[in-house]
């Protein structure tokens, strides 16, 4: 197995990652541990995904059976993250407001699914980190 395929959706997931804290700490003006899980820019998985899909155009090409694989798996993730992600967190706000006034509640976390923007800013790390990957190991 091509190494690549094994370090690119790692570094991407940490360069998401690591770029969601960074924008997080600065709009927050602290330290956003709290913040590091699900939702915010750039979506990891988006990242995740996407770095597959373009690794695999980039040293297969866009004809290959494994970048269409690739890339229905991208979109049902990117799908995912937009729709049925940020219902739960809708749900997860109005049940925290409905439990607000009990002592026993721990609150649930309403941040969960992804925006277009951000869904948007993972596909271009993925991307990004493919195309980084491939240069460098190629």
């Amino acid at each position: 197995m091509d190494f690549a395929y094994a370090l690119t959706p790692f570094l991407a997931w940490f360069v998401a990652g690591i770029s969601k804290f960074i924008i997080n700490s600065i709009k927050a003006r602290r330290l956003a541990f709290g913040l590091i899980g699900y939702g915010g820019l750039p979506s990891n998985h988006s990242a995740i995904v996407s770095s597959m899909a373009a690794l695999i155009a980039l040293k297969e090409g866009v004809g290959h059976p494994a970048f269409g694989v690739a890339l229905t798996l991208a979109f049902i993730v990117m799908l995912d993250a937009n729709s049925l992600r940020r219902q739960v967190g809708k749900q997860a706000a109005a049940i925290n407001k409905l439990a607000a006034g009990a002592s026993d509640h721990a609150a649930l976390r309403e941040r969960m699914g992804h925006t277009g923007p951000e869904i948007a800013a993972g596909v271009a790390t993925g991307i990004a980190v493919a195309a980084a990957i491939n240069a460098l190991l190629t």
